[in-house]
């Protein structure tokens, strides 16, 4: 349900755009800019998220045909991206992504379907059961969907840029792993940080290996919780759940959520285990939806391969893998 835009810094609204799944929303951001607003991530584009980003324009006073001057998309999930080419069809306006994730939104979303039959491949080799391979499959093929019209125009931006929006300056900062090229923004003189899915309160960010990910990406998130753990920030503003008030805190909660998990999967490697087995000792597979077992596998994979790494357990290649002690 749409609520008003909150004002959540100067100049700064947050928008609850609905997603259809439990995890029921997504937060964009409209930051007023020189001569109009720039849009920072857009939902998926679906009945709701349309209708709620139409009734948020008239709250705002915002004609979009005249008054979007960027959008901005801190990461490819389609929760992000989903509605970035509608929006450049209503505006105009350039859609701007990190080199990395436009790379792979292209690989992903704008060719889908050759993708299916690795994602199909992927699964068999995580052994997922076949009695709900298609329900996966189609989950995510519906996710798809919802990313469509996918923008015309898109540019790169990347860590280590500065993005001028208003009378801000934000510096661009690189921060892999939920997905290999997200990028976050920050504002030092008021400690501010637009901060994508990279730190969630209440919530873990799924990170995960899929057959288009980057080797390693458990490490790489991992290393960038490290990287920021001492960014002064008074306020980061996160695609899902509450505002971050204190950042170290949960950046330190993280990180021991993720020690924890990868010793319970290194115990439960010992006797051997493939990928499915071993996603259903940290998930309750029963309450899972088509769609968030796709995650949950991904995820597990992702940890399993960082104590593959670390010499931790062994993997044995095949048409399954099995990873033991």
């Amino acid at each position: 349900m749409v609520t008003n835009a909150h004002q959540v810094a100067p100049d700064i609204y947050q928008l609850r755009i609905p997603l259809p799944y439990l995890l029921n929303h997504v937060y964009c951001y409209v930051l007023r800019d020189t001569g109009g607003w720039t849009i920072m991530d857009t939902g998926l584009n679906w009945p709701d998220a349309r209708a709620a980003w139409a009734l948020y324009f008239e709250q705002l006073g915002i004609n979009p045909k005249t008054d979007i001057q960027k959008i901005i998309i801190t990461h490819m999930h389609p929760d992000h991206f989903g509605m970035a080419g509608w929006l450049q069809g209503q505006s105009g306006a350039p859609v701007y992504i990190s080199g990395r994730d436009g790379n792979a939104a292209r690989r992903v979303w704008y060719e889908w379907k050759d993708r299916v039959e690795d994602m199909r491949t992927f699964f068999q080799t995580c052994a997922l059961p076949e009695t709900m391979m298609q329900k996966v499959l189609s989950a995510g093929n519906e996710t798809a969907l919802l990313t469509a019209p996918l923008p015309e125009r898109i540019e790169s931006i990347n860590g280590g840029d500065q993005l001028v929006i208003g009378e801000r300056v934000f510096s661009v900062i690189s921060a892999p792993g939920h997905s290999d090229g997200q990028i976050l923004f920050y504002h030092a003189p008021e400690e501010l940080l637009i901060s994508g899915d990279h730190v969630l309160m209440k919530i873990t960010p799924n990170i995960g290996l899929w057959p288009e990910t980057e080797s390693a990406p458990l490490s790489r998130y991992l290393a960038s919780l490290t990287a920021l753990r001492d960014l002064p920030v008074k306020l980061a503003l996160p695609g899902h759940k509450s505002v971050i008030q204190h950042w170290q805190k949960r950046i330190e909660e993280l990180q021991t959520h993720h020690m924890d998990r990868l010793a319970l999967l290194q115990q439960a490697a010992s006797p051997g285990v493939n990928v499915y087995e071993a996603t259903g000792k940290i998930f309750d597979l029963s309450r899972l939806t088509p769609h968030e077992i796709r995650f949950a596998i991904a995820e597990t994979l992702a940890h399993l391969e960082h104590l593959h790494d670390a010499h931790l357990i062994e993997r044995e290649d095949g048409e399954i893998f099995t990873f033991h002690g």
